[in-house]
């Protein structure tokens, strides 16, 4: 939408950029001068809020900032708007702070995440003052905001591109789970879930659980890896189902998969509660358990998924719908600006 503003970032590793992206002017912030910064850029999110601050944005109107943590956080002129489309409030300091502690950081990590993260909260409530106007992709986080930030905000549901894929016919073959392996996704439900029925699942993505997820997988279990791209509609198109049973800010790869005309079984909370149509678009269960997504899954065997009806709500997501309601609301405070 904007294609000759510089970008402004916490690190960059333009080996990994796209060649759209190679062209575009992007200024690192002075994180990106520390050892293993462009790996283990995480280990240093107080350095990093404090990095953002150091930007000069002086010779700019409006400013747009696209924020999960810190970006957010840049200092501006008075005279310049500021619009932050903000994923969520951090969650690792806010909503998970005691799951992280529990199940991710671990010796000197764990101990110093207390006070860390208490500065990082008390950051992190100052910060969103300095914004003009606070968009959230979801309503799970314009709740968020309003619970952490105290400040109102409008939804603006992220962008997805349902133009590559294509509505596929016939029975699905198997279940199917398509993310990075991290533990708050809890994909360990769906490998026990599958164990259980001994019903086929795919899992494709990479990540720190994989071992573990590998080591818990019975024989009905394939791991594919990553896969590319131009890959994905195949996939979601040969499946019965995408298993969602994490709990996400929005979630993309829900209404990329509705768009092939297959349904969505999801934990009912976060941004699915936007995304998926219970009864219509997929079944939703609501405990993160076992149990609950055996019970659903078995549920949704039963439902005959009109592939139509899933690819006309995806539709509602278009890049399209999310460029003419961003657009409106950058042009509205610059018209206060006149």
């Amino acid at each position: 939408m904007f294609p000759d503003a510089p970008i402004y970032t916490g690190v960059v590793d333009r080996a990994r950029l796209s060649p759209f992206l190679q062209s575009r002017t992007i200024i690192p912030s002075l994180v990106q001068g520390l050892p293993f910064a462009q790996k283990w850029y995480n280990r240093y999110l107080p350095v990093m809020a404090y990095g953002m601050e150091q930007f000069d944005l002086s010779a700019f109107d409006l400013v747009i900032s696209s924020s999960a943590a810190i970006a957010k956080g840049v200092v501006t002129r008075a005279e310049t708007r500021h619009v932050s489309y903000v994923h969520t409030p951090m969650r690792y300091a806010w909503d998970l702070y005691h799951e992280y502690r529990v199940r991710e950081a671990r010796g000197v990590s764990q101990r110093l995440m207390g006070p860390v993260f208490h500065y990082m909260r008390l950051w992190d409530r100052l910060s969103a003052d300095r914004v003009d106007t606070l968009i959230a992709n979801s309503t799970v986080v314009q709740r968020r905001i309003e619970k952490h930030y105290r400040r109102s905000s409008e939804v603006i549901f992220p962008p997805v591109a349902v133009d590559r894929l294509h509505v596929h016919d016939g029975p699905g073959e198997y279940y199917l789970v398509l993310s990075r392996l991290v533990s708050y996704k809890r994909f360990d439900l769906a490998v026990e879930a599958a164990n259980r029925l001994r019903a086929p699942l795919v899992v494709a993505g990479d990540g720190p659980e994989r071992k573990a997820l590998e080591r818990m997988a019975g024989p009905t279990v394939k791991f594919v890896g990553r896969v590319q791209d131009q890959d994905v509609d195949s996939l979601m198109g040969r499946a019965k189902a995408l298993l969602f049973p994490g709990e996400e800010d929005f979630g993309i790869t829900p209404v990329e998969m509705q768009a092939t005309g297959r349904p969505v079984v999801a934990y009912g909370r976060g941004g699915v509660l936007d995304s998926v149509i219970h009864g219509e678009t997929g079944w939703l269960f609501s405990e993160q358990m076992v149990d609950s997504l055996v019970q659903a899954m078995q549920d949704a065997e039963k439902v005959s998924w009109d592939a139509q009806r899933l690819r006309s709500h995806a539709e509602a997501f278009r890049p399209e719908v999310f460029r003419e309601r961003f657009r409106e609301a950058v042009l509205a405070p610059l018209g206060d600006m006149r």
